[in-house]
């Protein structure tokens, strides 16, 4: 029988299951996630008042209200299509003329942002245009006594912005959606028995969009276990919190279509990552930082809490952590050219790259990395289902929410304690209360973070020797909140105050 893997066709035995058909496809879903089904595909069309106007600075789409002039639409798209601006102003602009039997009168109205007008210039209906209305305001265009409201610009809203004076509209495509008659499943039961002509998704692939190098990077960084995590489903999108309230800036603004990833750049939400599975207007607090090219269905099926293995192309470009000698093998063999600053023994390895953006890499073809020795590059394991509020803090502060790699600069050292001051300071706006406090013996190299009971709130710190009286940043048990342990204490001894060093997270 015949299956269809990531949209590959291979051939199985009668009777095979869903191991076989990953097998022989050499398809290899992240441990944990699902993998998607379709038994049988239909769908049925459902005509619509919906039309993409494809100008010179951009694509609009607009919704046609349910009256009469739907008809003057209709008749006149031929001329319609490839009208030019004949006139705009801070109000409204317009295109045209085209001839049409539109009825118009000469009284005033008042329009409303986003909405379109059939109106006829010099009260003559040869000189029929369609007018965009840019701000509330009242005139006389020639229209119909209800005012001539035609449709409303419900996509692409910036497009019309740009819009001046010799551009034009150079086709126009109706909207057709569909319902989905498909019969779908996900599972992680790779014992399912597989029919005929089944199709198979095991993964989504996306392509980053060059326009939002900061965007695309913050992409990679959610992803960067190769799956997506997805937190909550609508009928529109799917979205994954991994990265929320993390600060990213707009870039690319543009319709979110159907497969279009998002990053929610201001307000509620931020650092919230959508994927759509229906069109949606463009919006300023969203920047488009990528396209699904491959296995929607499995946006489609996904349910909050489960997990989407992703490829994204181009490959993240992130060399901290990594040796320099792998890290200049990596470059050579992607044709980027590498500098380097810092340490060049042979033990030496990448904590800083600049560019630190993917995207801008590949378009600037060089990279220059900043490097220390190995011993200074230490390995921490950090408890996530202990304490993870204030790990929340403790990435953030670090970076290690979207690096591998983070800074610790030294802040105070004494006897077998050492203090570490984060270069960011995020005590005002992350929470910090107690949580997963030591009791009885604090181990020697465990890490722990001053919680709001210290008056040095936000400390790091870490203890070379047992303790059972104090925490990790010389505070008492109450004050300390426990993140994790140092996998590599030898490393911190003859530490200096002022000195900086680097920690990986071992996940």
């Amino acid at each position: 029988m015949k299956v269809f893997v990531d949209e590959r066709e291979i051939e199985l035995e009668p009777g095979a299951r869903l191991v076989d058909a990953l097998k022989e496809a050499g398809a290899s879903p992240a441990a944990g996630a699902i993998v998607g089904v379709v038994k049988g595909r239909g769908e049925k069309s459902r005509q619509t008042n919906s039309y993409w106007l494809n100008t010179t600075k951009g694509k609009l789409r607009i919704e046609l209200l349910e009256n009469e002039l739907q008809g003057i639409w209709h008749e006149n798209l031929d001329k319609i299509q490839g009208s030019r601006v004949r006139w705009s102003s801070a109000d409204a602009i317009a295109f045209g003329p085209f001839t049409s039997h539109l009825s118009f009168g000469r009284d005033a109205h008042e329009y409303n942002r986003w909405e379109i007008v059939l109106g006829a210039a010099g009260f003559d209906a040869e000189n029929t245009q369609l007018i965009f209305v840019q701000r509330r305001h009242t005139a006389a265009y020639g229209t119909p006594n209800d005012g001539g409201v035609l449709a409303h610009v419900v996509g692409g809203k910036n497009t019309l912005d740009r819009l001046e004076a010799g551009d034009r509209i150079q086709g126009i495509e109706p909207i057709v959606e569909w319902q989905d008659l498909t019969e779908k499943l996900a599972t992680r039961d790779l014992t399912l028995l597989l029919e005929d002509g089944m199709e198979i998704f095991t993964r989504i692939q996306a392509e980053l969009n060059e326009d939002a190098p900061l965007g695309a990077e913050f992409f990679l960084a959610l992803t960067r276990e190769g799956t997506l995590k997805v937190d909550s489903v609508s009928s529109s999108y799917i979205s994954s919190d991994q990265l929320l309230t993390e600060p990213i800036a707009f870039e690319h603004r543009e319709p979110r279509l159907e497969g279009v990833v998002t990053v929610r750049t201001g307000g509620r939400g931020l650092g919230r990552l959508f994927v759509y599975k229906q069109d949606r207007t463009s919006n300023p607090s969203h920047s488009v930082v990528a396209r699904v090219t491959l296995g929607m269905d499995m946006v489609k099926l996904a349910e909050p809490g489960q997990m989407i293995t992703v490829r994204v192309t181009p490959e993240r470009i992130m060399l901290m952590g990594t040796s320099l000698k792998e890290a200049l093998t990596q470059m050579k063999e992607r044709g980027i050219e590498a500098e380097v600053e810092g340490y060049a023994g042979e033990d030496a390895v990448v904590v800083r790259q600049e560019p630190g953006a993917t995207m801008a890499i590949l378009k600037k073809k060089k990279v220059t990395l900043f490097t220390i020795p190995a011993r200074r590059l230490v390995a921490i394991q950090l408890y996530d289902d202990q304490a993870p509020k204030t790990l929340d803090y403790f990435r953030h502060v670090t970076g290690l929410k979207e690096r591998p790699v983070g800074p610790l600069p030294v802040y105070f050292v004494y006897e077998n304690t050492l203090l570490f001051k984060p270069e960011i300071d995020a005590v005002s706006y992350k929470d910090l209360l107690p949580e997963n406090k030591p009791s009885g013996i604090v181990p020697a190299g465990t890490i722990g973070v001053s919680n709001q009971v210290s008056k040095k709130i936000g400390l790091v710190g870490v203890r070379l020797t047992e303790d059972k009286r104090y925490g990790p940043s010389g505070e008492k048990f109450e004050a300390t909140n426990i993140i994790g342990r140092v996998l590599e204490p030898e490393k911190l001894k003859n530490v200096l105050e002022g000195e900086t060093i680097y920690i990986l997270e071992e996940r």
